[in-house]
């Protein structure tokens, strides 16, 4: 299977200009791109998506770029943005770009073989060009008229109130028009004739190809998608699908925020959890474009999951492959059992603590001063000595223990039980559970 049916059958193709295909069978191996943005320490999922055209590419036997945008990282894409956004420092923006490169080498193979990946940063070809020199060389190939027909810049540059746009500077201006020199560049240095990205990159996409056209190289072609447009260029453009959930709404957002991939960010657990918790409406989708898996293979897990659903047999596979793939084989081992901790009632002893505090990040927690745990037993430790957080009183807290209804680290609480004989969880929590779903998380101090 080539590129382009590749991505049809997964959902994630979009659009592409006229020729890309027949280029993509006939040349190959071909060099192509995408640009990452590196205002952020990391990538987030938004990006897997066009990540994952990256591995699609090549697999597809054609080598991957990765331009990370450490110039126009400075600048700032007015692409589906309302507001400019702010500026980093070169320091800043080499750290975030040390940081996404490290998560790129999970998805893609880095090797001096044809299809071997390269990262590159724009900031160094840009970084000696000075501001005359690029308007004579480059700023003179493309009419303002031009550039101000892309949407990004007329919902922008319109003002409109209702759209909550504040207008576009220069600099943002200009964004579109350095984006299209990375594309020159790489296609005189590197041989690059594709670039790709979501489906929302278009303009900027095709003012590379128009650029290299009238920089030299390249026929005469329509900067349109490929419905209207009637000649090939030499160098192409290739859109992928914005992911989006069922209801239409932006895919790549928790209730906490974004998902990152860093771990320090999102950690491996909240990461789990995010995709075991997709709705059953989206699972089909974001299974076929953020895995590898066949489509025989998707397809006998549907037909699994369509038989009990309530196995959420799709959302596992979803969740395993790609914690697997971001944060490696132990990481997601750990997020299964500490998954298992919460809902299946595995063993408490067996998390971390970063673990154990994400397990229980919602949960009430309480302080309880270790030296007092001497004097009392477990129905004052769960009413008195928690400030009624737990249980208003004794007598409630009693109650429910003589009823079975309390466990202290998954042991049933008894109301003659000592605080002391609890055995803390490394050496400082005590996971309290009142009734079947009603956490606390205890830590002496």
């Amino acid at each position: 299977m080539d590129l382009i049916d590749e991505l049809r059958w997964r959902g994630m193709f979009h659009d592409m200009m006229p020729g890309t295909e027949e280029h993509l069978r006939q040349n190959a191996p071909i060099s192509g791109y995408i640009g990452f943005d590196p205002t952020a320490p990391s990538l987030h999922i938004g990006n897997l998506a066009t990540i994952m055209l990256l591995v699609h590419l090549q697999r597809a036997g054609h080598r991957p770029l990765a331009l990370v945008g450490g110039a126009t990282g400075m600048i700032g894409d007015p692409s589906g943005k309302s507001a400019e956004r702010n500026l980093l420092d070169e320091t800043a923006l080499r750290r975030n770009q040390a940081g996404i490169q490290a998560q790129l080498e999970k998805f893609l193979v880095f090797d001096d073989s044809p299809t071997g990946a390269l990262v590159v940063n724009n900031y160094d070809w840009f970084k000696d060009f000075g501001f005359l020199g690029f308007l004579r060389e480059v700023g003179k190939h493309l009419t303002v008229n031009y550039m101000m027909a892309k949407d990004s810049v007329k919902r922008r540059i319109s003002g409109d109130e209702n759209s909550g746009a504040e207008g576009l500077s220069y600099t943002e201006f200009s964004y579109q028009l350095l984006q299209g020199y990375d594309f020159v560049h790489l296609f005189r240095t590197y041989g690059c004739t594709l670039q790709m990205g979501a489906s929302d990159q278009w303009g900027n996409i095709t003012t590379g190809t128009e650029l290299i056209r009238r920089m030299g190289g390249g026929d005469q072609h329509n900067d349109s998608p490929s419905n209207s447009a009637t000649q090939s260029p030499k160098a192409y453009a290739l859109t992928g699908q914005l992911i989006t959930k069922a209801d239409g709404t932006k895919y790549g957002k928790s209730e906490t925020g974004t998902v990152w991939l860093d771990a320090s960010l999102t950690s491996p657990y909240q990461f789990y959890q995010f995709f075991l918790n997709a709705a059953d409406a989206d699972v089909p989708r974001l299974i076929r474009v953020f895995t590898l898996l066949t489509k025989e293979e998707i397809e006998a897990l549907e037909a699994e999951h369509a038989e009990a659903p309530h196995k959420r047999t799709l959302q596992k596979a979803l969740a395993e492959q790609v914690t697997t793939r971001v944060h490696g084989a132990p990481a997601y081992e750990a997020a299964l059992a500490a998954s298992q901790v919460l809902f299946g009632g595995g063993e408490l002893a067996s998390l971390d603590e970063a673990t154990l505090l994400d397990v229980f990040a919602g949960v009430p927690r309480v302080e309880v001063p270790r030296a007092e745990l001497a004097e009392m037993n477990v129905v004052s430790l769960l009413s008195e000595a928690t400030g009624g957080v737990i249980f208003p009183s004794k007598g409630e807290a009693r109650k429910m223990m003589q009823a079975g209804g309390v466990s202290l680290n998954r042991e049933k609480a008894t109301p003659e039980q000592l605080a002391t004989d609890v055995t803390p969880l490394l050496g400082q929590y005590i996971v309290a559970q009142k009734g079947k779903k009603n956490y606390f998380l205890l830590k002496l101090v």
